[in-house]
């Protein structure tokens, strides 16, 4: 995770100026906001409180999600993430398996903790009676099927733990697909398990999450997938070019052609290849000075970044992306993704943690959109095909 100093941060709320770091919705916006299911499918929670405990169920000091902050955001069905590192000592070797238990241990130990406030859900229906209930729902997805272990087994396993969607793969290919960061494509897009793979998550109901996959590993889920599937928390190359982590237009209409959803990433580098540039630019400087012979000190990136500000992306920009989305295939395949607790300190002015849902639904009306419109995008799309993998589940 990065972390930028509070100077970095003041820096840049000046630059992109008082109208991106001071938003105030109106009582409808955030009227519309706590009314409504609001779903967000991915939010590193686990992992966060797994590094490092905090308790969620109260205000924390840290960290882009507790309690007070999601009710008053709103957001009140968060998919929290079951993240596996993608390092070598976990394919294959048992490890994967054992962190992804002890992480739903973690989520189910909050639910028991503050039964008035969290529950677990994995349905749709759990979801729909426990926001009459006034209860945060804690549905889960697998970032990273390297659990599996390459065994159907675990992937009944997982369901039955209630898991409802898995990332193929992370930031390295595994057994089950390449990854979109690897330039190694072992598979040529899914190995032979990971197609096996497609067929019986559709069968029990288990939501496909072509985030992090490779082009091709997508075109091959699109084939082979009987329900709609998922971009859990990606954005769009169109305001990224070259980085092939986002979906480019043609992976948007064959989306659409599969029913499925996009959930759209908050993250500065999945909203603006400025932010991405500036990573890369760091990067390279510390390369360079290490090739020189010069000892680079812990505090390199914090000396940098004070010398370099962060260019934050705006509320504004992730407006744009949730626009091209419905202009080019409609306001029926895109929700929200936001990966708060997942990419550090990284995130836009106006949306910095889960209190600020109300922002982006301001953003919304303001750019025309109905509350209809704006009930698909808070959790209606994504309730939709979660219904339609449940129902072919059923048949099947």
């Amino acid at each position: 995770m990065i972390k930028l100093s509070s100077l970095v941060v003041a820096i840049a709320i000046a630059l992109t100026g008082p109208a991106q770091a001071n938003i105030t919705p109106s009582k409808k916006a955030i009227k519309l906001a706590h009314d409504t299911i609001l779903i967000d499918t991915h939010i590193d929670v686990p992992y966060r409180i797994h590094d490092k405990w905090a308790d969620v169920t109260k205000a924390t000091d840290d960290g882009d999600f507790d309690y007070p902050r999601a009710v008053k955001g709103g957001l009140n069905a968060p998919f929290m993430s079951i993240y596996i590192p993608a390092h070598l000592e976990f394919e294959g070797k048992g490890k994967s398996f054992q962190l992804a238990n002890q992480l739903i241990d973690g989520m189910e130990a909050i639910a028991f903790r503050a039964p008035d406030k969290f529950a677990i859900a994995s349905s749709t229906s759990d979801i729909e009676t426990q926001f009459k209930q006034g209860k945060i729902s804690i549905a889960m997805g697998m970032e990273n099927g390297s659990p599996i272990e390459g065994d159907m087994q675990n992937l009944q396993h997982f369901f039955d733990r209630g898991v409802r969607y898995i990332t193929l793969a992370h930031s390295q290919s595994n057994h089950i697909s390449d990854s979109s960061y690897d330039i190694r494509r072992k598979w040529k897009g899914l190995s032979p398990f990971g197609k096996k793979l497609v067929t019986e998550m559709n069968n029990i109901g288990m939501l496909i999450d072509v985030s992090h996959i490779s082009d091709d590993a997508f075109y091959q889920v699109m084939a082979l997938s009987n329900t709609p599937v998922i971009a859990s928390h990606s954005s769009l190359r169109k305001y990224t070019p070259g980085f092939e982590r986002n979906m480019n237009d043609e992976m948007l209409l064959a989306l659409k052609e599969n029913g499925g959803v996009i959930q759209i990433n908050f993250g500065s580098s999945f909203v603006t290849s400025k932010a991405g540039a500036w990573y890369d630019q760091m990067k390279n400087k510390k390369e360079a000075a290490k090739k020189q012979g010069t000892k680079v000190s812990k505090d390199f990136d914090a000396m940098y970044r004070a010398k370099n500000p962060f260019p934050f992306a705006s509320l504004t920009q992730v407006l744009d992306h949730i626009d091209h989305v419905v202009k080019l295939i409609g306001i029926d395949h895109v929700g929200i993704g936001s990966d708060y607790d997942g990419v550090g300190d990284s995130l836009p002015i106006g949306l910095k943690d889960v209190s600020s849902y109300p922002n982006l639904v301001q953003g919304l009306m303001d750019r025309g959109y109905n509350d209809t419109d704006i009930k698909k995008i808070l959790s209606g799309n994504t309730l939709r095909v979660w219904q339609q993998a449940e129902a072919y589940a059923a048949k099947h």
